[in-house]
């Protein structure tokens, strides 16, 4: 599918950048923001600028609703979602799709299945990609402190569903561990689509690489 405009729906320097490189490929760009970026870079760069809603990101860059109303009213045929907000949220990559609307980045189904780390963990393992040691879901606290005692202390306790640090919590024994487990399902279930939680072999001393 081509387009000749393209929304981009995140904020500050994420979104001046896509927009930059948009620029150099002969897009036309359109930024949104919420009311405290009103004077942000990303929205003097765009040719386009929308305004979606209030400070919370609920009410503005997390909209689904609001970014495809602004994608329309504008005319844009493409949407990139940059990283975080809903970068990784599969219903929102589905609505762009049935709205004849090109989602920038994975599949829905590439989403759904990278968009937990649980089903993520399963799919690497099924192609056998070497993994730290770890579990699936576990159903309570009880369950986990049995499954670190056979993975070994110390681990990481993490949402499924977490990004960017949150709803992590590295536990040295089993007192830490059954403290944490409520706090993480309680950070995870207000975070995030999904109160699941798993456990992995903590790494220290790491180092981390993405590509």
């Amino acid at each position: 599918m081509t387009f000749d405009t393209l929304l981009v729906a995140n904020r500050g320097e994420i979104a001046a950048r896509i927009i930059r490189t948009a620029r150099t490929l002969g897009l036309r760009t359109v930024a949104v923001y919420s009311d405290p970026d009103r004077g942000a870079e990303h929205v003097r760069l765009a040719d386009e600028a929308v305004r979606l809603g209030p400070a919370p990101a609920k009410e503005s860059y997390l909209d689904a609703g609001l970014i495809l109303k602004a994608a329309k009213d504008t005319g844009a045929g493409a949407i990139h979602p940059g990283y975080g907000f809903l970068s990784e949220d599969a219903g929102f990559a589905r609505r762009c799709a049935d709205a004849g609307i090109v989602f920038v980045g994975p599949t829905p189904e590439q989403l759904e299945l990278f968009g937990a780390k649980h089903t993520a963990r399963a799919a690497a393992r099924m192609a056998g990609v070497p993994l730290a040691p770890g579990t699936g879901l576990l159903p309570d606290a009880q369950a986990a402190v049995a499954a670190a005692q056979e993975i070994g202390f110390p681990v990481m306790l993490k949402a499924t569903g977490g990004g960017g640090g949150i709803g992590m919590q590295a536990c040295r024994d089993a007192d830490d561990l059954a403290d944490a487990w409520e706090r993480v399902q309680r950070v995870a279930a207000a975070s995030f689509s999904s109160a699941g939680v798993f456990l992995e072999r903590l790494v220290e001393r790491a180092r981390h690489v993405e590509v």
